[in-house]
């Protein structure tokens, strides 16, 4: 399946229909077998090429102009019965509802026989009985008033919808089955004994293993000789396993039996790897608990992975993609140069021999130098209508070489992202605990150093009131303030001679508790000392 841009689907019609500058074309000795066009509007019916270059013309910039089939037909079939076999399929899946057009082509293949194939192009725009003429025609579709808007665009069972990656490929499988089915039925008809499979080889359970992709340019000198050496090591393959049967007859029982002990060794393979996974995972869990928040900072630092974007835009695939489409660019840019410059200077040259030219234009007298300039221009304007759609295609390897190196790189990074993720969550929760832990540490040194500052406070305290200074009197406010407790406290600890003083001072220090006790009541005058001056303040 294919998806034609606006400007592409003229040249692909020509190309397909062997028109115009492919007229003459061969590869490989293809031939056009035979092509065939309907459903066309009136103003397309006896030339189909006008509808294709009406689409390029009138369809939005970004548009679709065209969907395409390429489907491989057997080559055990002859000319007619393929030609038999599309008009048929086109009949089921394009009916009367869009326009469409379709050639055979018969190369050679690499065993040189025929390899038939058809391109089957169409409109997605849907025939609805109203005529338009080819402008109306690619217009946007008004649903309000269908007569004064373009035709609708929609194809297949979901016209219209939007559907995912997901239903987009079930459809398409959809397709291929019934294709499938009617191939098969047209070689039943035909007598012809071979049929077409659309599973693959695992899927059938063949046990095949199944030839890449070739690109045309893969195809050529060695490429073509790896699939010929292929496909002789696989008949090969096959012709020594009939051989083994031959030799073998009970090879069933020696293979179950061998499968069972190769199944055995793997298990006890897979296992012991486990448990050495398992070890080292657990050690480099340890290693990590271990790190402070900072150390698995830098370790994330350090296993976190370039952004993908990066990693795409240097990727060598995608590099060379936008090499091909800049190159492109510059010969198309140069070739559209050479024909505006042709044509600018025979103009200039008409302008100064105005006679000469009116001679050359009525075919008196030909002009060498207007011939020259005629020759370059459509030298020119036939290299750029070349490379034009070379560059799509170029633009469109890069999109798809940057989709892939995306994904591929996405998939990659999967497994150390998780890491990160996992790093991250551990980092946060060493610093939560860091945290707690710090604010814990300065909690208890807070406490130690009021503890400390106890012996020294008391002492103060008991040294004001024995003076009778800075509000210790009995009226003082800062006595005021005290609670009975520490006034006992006090008043004991000046009533003993001051030789004694220092032995009950070490006696309240000693006691845990009782210094505890000590340290509460004078937190509690101070407390309630404060609380006295903010209510004589207001």
């Amino acid at each position: 399946m294919k998806v034609g841009k606006a400007g592409k689907a003229g040249p692909h019609a020509a190309y397909i229909a062997r028109e115009g500058q492919y007229a003459n074309r061969l590869e490989r000795g293809e031939k056009l077998e035979a092509t065939e066009a309907g459903n066309m509007p009136a103003w397309a019916q006896s030339n189909p090429l006008a509808f294709w270059q009406a689409a390029d013309a009138y369809e939005r910039k970004n548009g679709t102009t065209y969907r395409e089939m390429e489907i491989a037909l057997p080559r055990e079939l002859d000319a007619e019965q393929r030609a038999a076999l599309v008009r048929e399929f086109v009949r089921q899946e394009i009916g009367d509802r869009h326009a469409y057009q379709w050639a055979i082509h018969t190369p050679t293949a690499a065993d040189g026989q025929e390899q038939p194939h058809v391109h089957l192009m169409f409109s997605e725009r849907q025939r609805d009985g109203i005529e338009r003429d080819p402008e109306q025609y690619f217009k946007r579709y008004n649903a309000k008033a269908p007569e004064k808007g373009g035709a609708r665009k929609g194809y297949g069972p979901s016209a219209g919808q939007t559907l995912t990656k997901a239903e987009r490929a079930a459809e398409l499988k959809e397709l291929r089955g019934r294709w499938g089915a009617m191939c098969n039925a047209h070689l039943e008809r035909a007598g012809v004994e071979q049929r077409i499979d659309m599973r693959s080889h695992a899927e059938r359970g063949t046990g095949l293993e199944p030839e890449r992709k070739q690109l045309p340019s893969q195809w050529r000198g060695q490429g073509r000789a790896n699939v010929i050496e292929f496909r002789q090591a696989r008949a090969e393959l096959a012709e020594a396993r009939q051989e083994l049967a031959r030799a073998v007859p009970d090879a069933r029982a020696e293979v179950i039996h061998l499968e069972a002990e190769r199944q055995r060794r793997e298990q006890a393979q897979r296992e012991a790897c486990e448990r050495a996974e398992r070890e080292k995972a657990q050690q480099e869990r340890q290693r990590l608990e271990r790190m402070s928040s900072r150390e698995l900072a830098a370790e994330i630092a350090k296993l976190r992975p370039p952004p993908v974007r990066d990693l795409v835009e240097r990727d060598p695939a995608v590099i060379e993609a936008d090499q091909q489409r800049r190159a492109l660019e510059e010969q198309h840019h140069d070739a559209c140069t050479r024909e505006a410059m042709a044509r600018h200077e025979a103009e200039q040259w008409r302008q100064a021999h105005p006679l000469r030219a009116k001679a050359h234009d009525s075919g008196l007298f030909r002009s060498a130098y207007l011939d020259e300039r005629a020759k370059i221009e459509a030298e020119a304007r036939q290299e750029w209508l070349t490379v034009a759609p070379r560059i799509e295609d170029a633009a469109l390897r890069g999109r798809q070489a940057r989709s892939d190196a995306e994904v591929r790189i996405t998939v990659e990074q999967t497994p150390i992202r998780a890491k990160v993720a996992e790093l991250e969550a551990l980092q946060k929760e060493k610093a939560r605990q860091e945290r707690e832990a710090e604010a814990k540490r300065l909690a208890q040194k807070r406490i130690e150093a009021e503890r400390e500052a106890v012996p020294k406070d008391f002492k103060l305290m008991a040294q004001k009131r024995e003076l009778r200074v800075g509000g210790w009197g009995d009226r003082g406010e800062q006595w005021q303030a005290a609670p009975e407790g520490l006034k006992k406290l006090i008043d004991g600890y000046n009533a003993a001679p001051k030789e004694m003083r220092p032995a009950i001072l070490d006696r309240i220090l000693n006691d845990g508790q009782r210094r505890e006790q000590v340290r509460e009541l004078l937190a509690e005058q101070r407390q309630q000392y404060r609380a006295n001056d903010r209510g004589m303040s207001r």
